[in-house]
């Protein structure tokens, strides 16, 4: 993909439905008694995985219009696959689809992309085993993973040194089949969406403090959901209004839940010019319209406790950082060093070929700002975020700017480059 500098950006749009929510959604669904419907689902390769391995177990999942209508089986009724289930890239599908693996009645393997046979899974591997599942994996820690319950799932109280809703919710799920109540600590507070989803559809969960716990489960009830705009999606566009001249975007009905929105938080730390519109409830998801427009932006300092709100942002908020006067300081990111890529390095090395003042640390990045990028032929690595961030970049950057490996936005967002055409003036 070419972009080329722009004078101003303006309009009204709508990006993706939220990621995390409609694998989650699919999940609960397909383990449910009676037919789910998911409106406004996200269409994209990672929830096609998800989709994709639950028909495989022998889930009815039907696409009519913007809706899935889910003929849930129940907790115990999935069927074993006759292949091995293909995670394609998504680190969602592989944690999350291992807890409820773990309490069926049948073995099963997952595996997956380059990419995603690359990312650790003994973080998950750990406390399943600890829960009396029998895993194996390549090097104990990646894909493929074969999974084997025991039938006899045992529930664990854990506590985890990394804040990941991943692998608490693996944890959580695999709770469900266990005997008496899982508990599951974490160092600061991830997102939150499984807790919420796993109370809608008539789980036992309690929260206390950055400790959720849920109980066996009987069983869980159909329910209809509608998915909100996702704010990992918003945020590239958030930006990019902000460090294009001359510029007004408003982003409509974008999911605002606290543990999902710290980048809107450290954007106007940074001096941003963001209104966020009346918030309403959609499926218990705060959802409001954010405006933004062209902002003078000074440097902040972003560190581990906020890092779980806005870990998948952290690309897109350097860019930011190197348009804010002052050092932006970015610690407690170790976590981006094991996603579609090794995004710490990945933003630092790209953004260096485009004239930004930028150092990686080993958890994290130093960015002096404010610099003038120049358009050069970038990497994406074939990482979604990193391709978006780079495209918002060539946006401001003098000449123009190729992202290599553009195509990679399909994970997350498909038509991205069709909504930023359609606001570029």
């Amino acid at each position: 993909m070419k972009i080329d500098q722009v004078n101003k950006l303006e309009g009204t749009i709508i990006v993706p439905s939220d990621k995390s929510i409609t694998h989650r959604a699919i999940m609960l669904s397909s383990l449910a008694q009676g037919t789910s419907y998911i409106y406004n689902y996200l269409n994209s390769a990672d929830c096609m995985s998800t989709m994709n391995a639950f028909k495989s177990m022998n889930v009815d999942i039907i696409k009519e219009d913007k809706k899935l209508i889910i003929n849930g089986v129940g907790l115990y009724g999935l069927k074993k696959p006759k292949q091995n289930i293909d995670a394609g890239n998504s680190g969602t599908t592989t944690r999350l689809l291992s807890g409820i693996l773990a309490g069926q009645n049948f073995s099963s393997n997952i595996i997956g992309d380059e990419s995603l046979s690359l990312r650790p899974m003994k973080r998950i591997i750990e406390p399943l085993k600890q829960m009396g599942v029998n895993i194996l994996a390549k090097n104990d820690n990646y894909l493929p993973l074969a999974i084997n319950p025991t039938g006899n799932l045992k529930s664990i109280d854990y506590t985890s040194k990394v804040a990941s809703a991943q692998v608490k919710s693996c944890v959580l799920f695999a709770g469900l089949y266990a005997e008496g109540i899982t508990k599951f600590t974490e160092p600061e507070k991830s997102r939150d969406h499984t807790e919420r989803m796993l109370k809608a559809y008539g789980a036992n969960v309690v929260e206390n403090g950055l400790t959720v716990s849920v109980s066996k489960c009987d069983k869980l009830i159909a329910q209809n959901i509608k998915v909100p705009s996702d704010i990992s999606s918003a945020a590239f566009f958030m930006v990019a209004g902000l460090i294009v001249k001359n510029s007004k975007i408003i982003i409509k009905e974008v999911n605002i839940n606290k543990t999902r929105s710290g980048i809107i938080k450290v954007l106007k730390d940074m001096g941003a010019n963001i209104k966020i519109g009346s918030i309403t409830f959609i499926s218990g998801e705060e959802v409001a319209d954010i405006e933004v427009s062209s902002s003078d932006l000074h440097a902040t300092t972003i560190d581990s406790k906020i890092m779980p709100t806005l870990i998948d942002e952290i690309p897109i908020i350097a860019l930011c950082a190197t348009q804010a006067d002052g050092t932006t300081i970015i610690s407690g990111a170790k976590e981006l060093r094991v996603k579609e890529s090794d995004r710490l390095k990945v933003i630092a090395s790209q953004l260096l070929k485009m004239g930004a003042d930028i150092n990686e640390t080993e958890d994290g990045l130093i960015i002096k700002g404010k610099t003038k990028l120049s358009g050069n032929i970038v990497d994406s690595f074939k990482d979604h975020r990193i391709a978006m961030m780079l495209s918002i970049a060539g946006l401001i950057a003098d000449g123009q700017t190729t992202i290599v490996d553009s195509d990679c936005v399909n994970i997350s967002f498909a038509n991205f480059y069709e909504v930023l055409k359609n606001i570029c003036k």
